[in-house]
């Protein structure tokens, strides 16, 4: 089955068509893990390589994303009956004392459009609850976001909680925000750093790869 047409529908953002082509695909046969493989994380891929080369920008990504989620929607329940295995599971959420969102939620979407299980946690994220989240969840990847300067050393209290609560060899931790840098990463002990949603997508991959 040719994919390219769900691809440009989730590209523009025509999230009516895109999902009624989704429906259709499935009368017709189409397996759903192919539509989420061939259509939906090549779609967003598609984006993500656009939105790093600044062929188009934030808005352009958030009506792709509502269109992939549209189509996600009809295929998240045929598979769950499946034998589909998503890419693995991501824990995310900004820091304590940060309420900023924007940049997270983006990375939450271009994390699912790329076959990731998301558990967002959302803003003003206690070092504890992260631990606690990674307790229950047992996620592959912890994603930490901070906007604000002041709220970045909160990242490595995060990574102590994680010690402290004996989990922090069985996750990657992966941070991400304006003011952070590779270099701010790995003198906190991250595992990733991501400068931006699509650059997230990338580095979750590869650390759920070398695992």
């Amino acid at each position: 089955m040719d994919f390219s047409e769900l691809i440009r529908l989730v590209t523009e953002g025509d999230a009516g068509e895109a999902e009624a082509w989704t429906r259709r695909a499935l009368q017709d046969g189409a397996e759903p893990g192919e539509i989420l493989e061939r259509g939906l994380i090549a779609a967003m891929d598609g984006v993500g390589r656009l939105y790093s080369a600044g062929e188009i920008y934030v808005p352009e990504m958030l009506v792709a994303a509502r269109a992939m989620k549209r189509c996600l929607a009809v295929l998240q329940p045929l598979l769950a009956q499946g034998d589909h295995a998503s890419r693995g599971k991501i824990v995310i959420g900004t820091v304590k004392g940060d309420i900023h969102d924007i940049g997270k939620n983006i990375v939450g979407i271009m994390l699912e459009g790329s076959g990731f299980e998301v558990v967002d946690l959302g803003v003003d994220v206690s070092p504890q609850a992260f631990a606690e989240a990674v307790v229950e969840h047992r996620p592959d990847i912890v994603g930490l976001s901070a906007l604000l300067t002041t709220t970045m050393p909160v990242m490595r209290t995060v990574i102590s909680a994680l010690e402290e609560f004996g989990v922090r060899e069985t996750v990657k931790v992966m941070v991400g925000g304006a003011p952070l840098t590779d270099e701010y990463a790995r003198e906190i002990g991250a595992d990733a750093y991501a400068s931006d949603a699509a650059l997230a997508s990338a580095r979750a991959r590869e650390l759920v790869s070398a695992v």
